[in-house]
Formats: structure tokens, sequence, C-alpha cells
């Protein structure tokens, strides 16, 4: 079982503190986001990462499980920009068009996601051939062998892994689609 933030508590999520220590534009660099990308966001939050994504991405769509989350995420982005979709749902359940998506950023989420596999097929159909998925999990919650195991799984489902890196306070990979 895991623990999905709840909305109430999502200041810890956006924070002066966090916007500190967390360089936001090295993970958009190292997620592979350029001013081209569409970028599929899965576990949107309140917009700690979105309101940047949405600064250098093409267009965004913003996937988010928590109605609470999306009502805190519209609030943070009111003049939303154009390229901008939010979608109060659960990824293994959205249903999307097939290979719309450059970019896939699932950052500290997956672990929270609860039906993995379907996630992943829709992912996977979201996601053009040749793009990138970018996973950064907490490594207080998320072991070694539990993000090995979920890079195996997206590897079975045709992606590539191209970097990994298991760090003090998050863990990740970056995989390409190659079906």
């Amino acid at each position: 079982m895991c623990f999905v933030c709840p909305s109430w508590l999502s200041f810890i999520l956006y924070n002066p503190v966090r916007k500190l220590l967390t360089d936001r534009d090295d993970i958009l660099n190292e997620s592979g986001i350029t001013a081209s990308s569409v970028v599929l966001e899965i576990g949107a939050g309140n917009g700690f990462l979105t309101e940047m994504i949405v600064r250098r991405a093409r267009r965004v769509i913003a996937v988010e499980l928590q109605e609470g989350m999306v009502k805190k995420l519209r609030k943070r982005i009111r003049t939303g920009p154009p390229g901008l979709q939010i979608i109060n749902g659960d990824i293994s359940l959205v249903i999307q068009d097939e290979n719309i998506a450059d970019v896939c950023l699932l950052y500290y989420s997956f672990h929270e996601v609860a039906n993995k596999l379907p996630a992943i097929d829709n992912i996977g159909r979201m996601l053009k051939k040749g793009g990138l998925l970018a996973i950064y999990e907490p490594s207080v919650e998320v072991g070694k062998k539990a993000m090995e195991t979920t890079i195996s799984m997206f590897e079975n489902a045709g992606f590539v892994p191209e970097l990994t890196r298991h760090g003090i306070f998050t863990r990740f990979a970056r995989l390409r689609k190659n079906v």
C-alpha cells in the first residue's frame, strides 16, 4: 500500500524550502523537455513542476488523480496557457490520443499509481516512438530494488533505459520508447 499525499497537505509539495533545494530547470533538462515538446505530466499535484513546464514546453497534458490537487493546480496556473490541458483522473484509466507526447514526466508519483500495468500501457500508447520517459522517485519511499522493478516493467512494455541514478534523496531513470 502506498501513501498518496492528500490535497490538504499539498503545502509540503510546494513551499519555499523545496523550491530552494530543487533545481526544477535541471529536472526539465534531464527529462528532455524542450520548447517544442508535448509533455505528459503524471501526478501534477499542485503544480510544483507544471508551472515550469508550461513556460518551456509547447503543450502540457497534466494528469492528476485528486480533485483537490487539480483545484490547487488550476488556482496556481490561473492564466493557463492555451497549450495546457489538465485532466482529473487516474492514468491507468485516462484515454487520450495515441502518439501525442514527446516526453512523459513522472515526478515522485509512479510509486503512488495503484494499477501500474494499465498505467504503463496508457503511457506507452500516448508517448511517441522515440519519446522520453523520465521517472523520479523519492529514495525514502522507493528502494533500489523497487526502482529496478519499475524500470523492468517499462522495459517489458518496449522502453529502453538510457540513464539511471540512485541518489540520497531521489532515484531517477530516463527511458526511451522503442516500439
